[in-house]
């Protein structure tokens, strides 16, 4: 290894140099991406974050330098120094943006050597995540991934800006916060100085930035760090980061535009592409009845279609007890789905079990010879009003679930999603945004015989459904809405309640008492004491944001250091048994569990 001096550091970056340069002399640094020795002839392919250009040596180099060029390997980090010259026609490569030109080297140190890594640095690596993630400092130097960082950097740089001009205050809230007692479970650090007593990580800055408000803060924003100890999938993290804020004097409809001009801004500078706004609109109950999902993907069809006073009087049980019980039939049209074979439907049939459905019924429209799971059970009548109102033509095929409501929208709805992925139906060159908005305030535990919040307690009710809170309050609407892109929820949010009394009456819908409340959020009862403006915010999830806009599929990608699904981290070994020294001045005892 040889020092780094001032002579080694560099005047470009490697991926920066074209035919301009040619005739500069530079200096380069970075990493091997690979040797190639042809005898006489030396290349280096160095590598950086702006990517590749080639080293090369001849027999005209120095004899120490050709030498010491020779034993270099993949992933040495290299200083180098010499002129950029042309390669000439007959070698140019046009598949890197450096082809054209090369540098020709007279100066070169060996900064550090490396072994050689347990995978190929190179981009589209078909390694396994989990080797990928334990070596995730060599995964961050693969030229696909170190784009994602730069990009996710880009969008924070563009979204920052963006609210700035809007005048927004870029505020930063407590990460060591008090417990909450709603939502999803707390990560808690334990107190050395107050025994006996933690601190949470925020779910999010919710109330602090509703504190914000009430200081006169009208505007704020903050790229804020979240926490929430809940089950990963493909775009959840423990630890995810917020692109949150909170106007005070707005109303739904300015925080829906403050937010659309965002997105517009972002796709006009970051997807270099123009946004039509404004976005679609639909109703919480809309959504659902249409495509069984809060957050539905419109780029393809196949919507809901409710069968339920065609069968309620059939002979065929399954349809018949669905709607007596009070539940409902409904299906979707599979546009030249007849072709589909008995084992691809079975298949659907257990993924709509996994939702819990009981069984999938299904109708093939065959020429000439129709199949199904039920019409043996039904009249020709009922067979055709059944074909007619959910549209199925000749080829094509109905699939239909009947269950309680619940499972009929979250099976059917994960099913049209499903079927539309396997017959390549969805165009993935579409962004089809939409808020939904009329959420229900309230939503009920059967298993706790209790409310609990659709989003958080401080969200306002809809005015005009003020007088069920007390007598019907599962039917309460409330002043919330959700911006959804290809049927994922970037974000959302809610008006809030600015009053003691309404937040009262919240409390008591959700069965908490003065007393509880006092104890609970008795600091933002007080503040209400003291004039409250009314506000409203959003959130968006800046991972989904950035996984999106790149058209991946993992969060994952455009995260530096992400968990994996039991929500460890395989490249430092978190979480860890903590030092029993440690423990014992915090006062804490580690119970063994049986299964441990």
């Amino acid at each position: 290894m040889e020092s780094f001096t001032k002579a080694d550091k560099r005047t470009h970056y490697c991926g920066t140099l074209n035919s301009a340069n040619i005739g500069e002399r530079v200096t380069v640094t970075g990493w091997c991406q690979r040797q190639r020795d042809l005898g006489s002839l030396i290349f280096i392919d160095l590598r950086d974050r702006t990517g590749i250009v080639q080293l090369a040596f001849d027999d005209a180099t120095d004899r120490e330098i050709f030498d010491k060029a020779f034993g270099i390997r993949a992933e040495f980090v290299l200083s180098a120094s010499g002129v950029v010259r042309s390669r000439g026609e007959a070698a140019i490569n046009k598949n890197i943006p450096t082809g054209e030109i090369e540098v020709y080297v007279d100066a070169l140190k060996i900064l550090t050597t490396a072994q050689t890594p347990p995978f190929a640095i190179v981009e589209k690596s078909d390694v396994k995540p989990e080797l990928r993630l334990k070596h995730r400092y060599l995964d961050l130097r693969r030229p696909d991934l170190q784009k994602n960082i730069i990009a996710r950097s880009e969008i924070v740089k563009i979204t920052r800006n963006y609210f700035a001009d809007n005048g927004f205050i870029d505020i930063e809230t407590p990460c060591l916060i008090k417990p909450t007692p709603e939502g999803a479970r707390d990560y808690l650090v334990p107190s050395r100085v107050h025994p006996g007593k933690f601190y949470a990580l925020p779910q999010s800055p919710q109330l602090y930035k509703q504190l914000l408000m009430y200081s006169g803060f009208d505007r704020y924003i903050q790229i804020a760090r979240c926490f929430r100890d809940e089950d990963l999938r493909a775009d959840r993290q423990p630890e995810f980061t917020q692109i949150d804020l909170e106007m005070s004097f707005a109303d739904e409809e300015d925080i829906i535009a403050m937010n659309e001009g965002y997105m517009k801004k972002l796709f006009e500078d970051f997807m270099h592409q123009p946004l039509e706004i404004p976005f679609k609109r639909m109703t919480y109950k809309e959504a659902m009845d249409r495509f069984g999902s809060d957050k539905p993907d419109t780029r393809f069809g196949m919507e809901l279609c409710d069968i339920s006073d065609l069968v309620k009087n059939s002979e065929f049980s399954v349809f018949k007890s669905a709607v007596e019980m009070g539940g409902s039939v409904r299906g979707i049209t599979v546009p030249g789905g007849a072709a589909m074979t008995r084992k691809e439907i079975d298949s659907l049939t257990e993924f709509v079990k996994t939702y819990g459905a009981k069984g999938l019924a299904w109708y093939k429209n065959t020429a000439g010879a129709p199949t199904s799971s039920f019409a043996k059970f039904m009249t020709e009548d009922e067979i055709s009003a059944i074909l007619a109102k959910m549209g199925v033509a000749e080829g094509d095929l109905a699939l239909i679930v009947a269950a309680k409501n619940g499972v009929v929208y979250d099976s059917l709805g994960a099913l049209r999603c499903e079927v539309a992925k396997r017959l390549n139906m969805i165009d993935k060159s579409k962004f089809n945004f939409l808020w939904v908005t009329e959420f229900p305030l309230l939503e009920y535990s059967e298993e706790d015989d209790r409310f609990y919040a659709k989003h958080h307690p401080f969200t306002m009710p809809m005015e005009e459904d003020l007088p069920l809170l007390e007598t019907d309050p599962g039917a309460v609407r409330a002043r919330a809405y959700d911006c959804v892109l290809n049927g994922t929820e970037l974000g959302g949010g809610s008006i809030r309640i600015h009053t003691t009394e309404m937040q009262t009456k919240m409390f008591e819908a959700l069965g908490i008492g003065a007393e509880e409340a006092e104890e609970k959020f008795g600091f933002l009862l007080e503040a209400f004491k003291y004039g409250v403006p009314p506000h409203g915010g959003l959130a968006f999830g800046l991972d989904r944001v950035v996984t999106l806009l790149l058209g991946l599929e993992d969060i994952r990608e455009v995260i530096a250091f992400p968990k994996v699904q039991n929500a460890s981290e395989l490249l430092s070994k978190c979480p860890a048994v903590a030092d029993p020294a440690a423990l014992a001045e915090l006062g804490i005892a580690v119970v063994a569990t049986e299964e441990e």
